[in-house]
């Protein structure tokens, strides 16, 4: 039996599919399944149904997960004993951050820390928000900026940064900019531009509209929020951001929707057992928020 199996096996789990687990993982999903069926023949149990479309665990497999969690944490654990007992502080950092999203006091905690720990190397990576909390779920990430929807990631510790509703980014000249407020049904009948699945903001306009049996007409998607309102300042259709990302572009107009049931969050998320070096960064973190909310 290798980590590496209950690596995979866990993706699995909590992703419910292959193929998202392998894209979490960054492996093919043949590579995935194969890994999952050894340790199916090692423990001589099958720990999923295959049988639909999602990944369900099998009898074994939901006896077999909290094990593989305690596996995988028991790895890390140990690997931060050996440094403390060195004295050591690990020597590189990955920070995750959500594509297109540009933080300043999260460059400002990296900068000050930089300057405590210089020998530690910081490695920043962009991606899609549920990417980022599958890789610091796997350890890939050691801390990650991301959008979520409602709540942070169960089983993350987390901090949340910004809670806040969604609006619609619309020219000056649009019907829809005289509005107060925009229905999430009355938004539904247009065109929207939005950022991809797997973000916070889309995930919190997908549950939304599906709570409400409505479908909506994405006619546009783009990565990076400056696009999604370009886009509609060129009247290719409705932009749907949050309401912090709307503000950074005064020449739309920003037309509160209404009745959404959870909120778009920002926060960063880390695994609860964490190195000497994130544990350092951590308050960096932190100071450089707190004075950013006091500043506004």
């Amino acid at each position: 039996m290798e980590l590496r199996q209950l690596e995979y096996f866990l993706a699995v789990a909590e992703e419910a599919n292959f193929t998202r687990a392998a894209e979490r993982v960054h492996i093919s999903q043949s590579g995935v399944s194969a890994q999952v069926r050894t340790l199916e023949n090692e423990l001589g149990a099958a720990l999923f149904d295959r049988s639909g479309r999602v990944a369900k665990l099998t009898d074994a497999g939901t006896a077999t997960l909290p094990y593989a969690r305690a596996a995988l944490d028991a790895v890390a654990d140990l690997r931060q004993a050996v440094d403390e007992v060195k004295g050591l502080v690990r020597g590189h950092l990955t920070i995750g951050m959500v594509t297109g999203c540009e933080v300043p006091p999260l460059f400002a905690a990296l900068a000050a820390f930089h300057r405590e720990h210089p020998a530690i190397e910081l490695e920043l990576v962009e991606d899609n928000s549920d990417q980022l909390v599958g890789a610091v779920r796997a350890g890939a990430v050691d801390l990650a900026l991301v959008g979520v929807a409602g709540q942070p990631p169960e089983h993350l510790s987390a901090q949340v940064i910004v809670s806040e509703g969604l609006v619609a980014l619309v020219p000056p000249e649009s019907a829809l900019s005289g509005s107060a407020t925009v229905s999430l049904p009355e938004l539904t009948t247009y065109r929207l531009v939005t950022l991809p699945e797997g973000t916070g903001i889309r995930a919190v306009l997908d549950e939304a509209c599906m709570a409400a049996g409505l479908i909506p007409d994405v006619a546009l998607v783009a990565s990076a929020p400056g696009a999604v309102a370009e886009l509609a300042a060129r009247g290719l259709g409705v932009a749907v951001l949050s309401e912090s990302m709307a503000a950074a572009f005064p020449g739309l107009t920003a037309v509160p929707i209404d009745g959404l049931p959870i909120a778009a969050l920002l926060a960063l998320v880390w695994r609860p057992r964490t190195s000497q070096a994130l544990a350092a960064l951590l308050p960096h973190c932190r100071t450089a928020f707190t004075e950013r909310d006091a500043a506004s």
